[in-house]
């Protein structure tokens, strides 16, 4: 099932591509970085990969295009985790969704979104992701609440990130891994190193995902 849908946030609506396989494992929701939308096609080559998986996909804008148009808006932390914690409402109370285990994957300063997010909905995310992420801009307060696993993935030539990277790292209180992608600048644009990106992600998320169930399973 592939849908346009629209989540009201305060005065405005923003809008995303869900698309569901049958009876999937989880659902990953996708939060783009600065100047970024749910077109992007490095998130949507991630995003199918992760569909041929049995898992869900949701890329939503997490601006208006007007509000776009502001540079300062796209480093907005506080608003990008406020449009995407409403997105996890959505599917919360959506019926086709309500029953699903919800991930996040951030890139660029939708990694400091995704991760205030995980730390505000604690349990109810199962994975968090972050490709290319700035997650040092959550703050160290938010990095020390969140508890979902966190996987940090940086390219190897991507110095500046690397470091940011490291210091958010060691802010983590959580199951986390930092994995960092050799010969890979911060768009990932070498030859294969995007696919790279991809198979770490719907790894970590898949186990997870599995994990969860595993432990409602021998719960019941």
């Amino acid at each position: 099932m592939k849908q346009l849908i629209r989540v009201e946030s305060d005065s405005v609506h923003v809008e995303g591509m869900l698309d569901l396989p049958e009876n999937p494992v989880g659902i990953v929701l996708f939060a783009h970085g600065s100047g970024s939308s749910r077109l992007s096609p490095r998130n949507n080559y991630v995003a199918r990969m992760l569909r041929e998986v049995g898992l869900g996909t949701l890329l939503m804008d997490l601006l208006t295009e007007k509000e776009d148009q502001d540079y300062h808006r796209r480093f907005d932390i506080q608003l990008l985790a406020k449009r995407l914690g409403d997105s996890v409402r959505w599917l919360q109370r959506n019926k086709e969704t309500e029953r699903t285990r919800i991930g996040l994957f951030g890139a660029s300063t939708g990694a400091a979104a995704a991760l205030q997010v995980a730390a505000e909905y604690g349990k109810d995310i199962a994975a968090v992701v972050s490709r290319g992420g700035r997650p040092d801009l959550a703050g160290s307060v938010i990095l020390k609440k969140v508890r979902a696993p966190t996987l940090l993935i940086v390219g190897g030539d991507d110095d500046v990130v690397i470091e940011l990277n490291r210091s958010a790292f060691a802010e983590l209180d959580c199951e986390k891994r930092i994995d960092i992608v050799p010969g890979a600048t911060h768009l990932f644009e070498e030859p294969g190193k995007l696919e790279t990106v991809a198979g770490l992600a719907r790894d970590w998320f898949i186990d997870h995902f599995v994990q969860l169930q595993r432990d409602s399973t021998s719960e019941a």
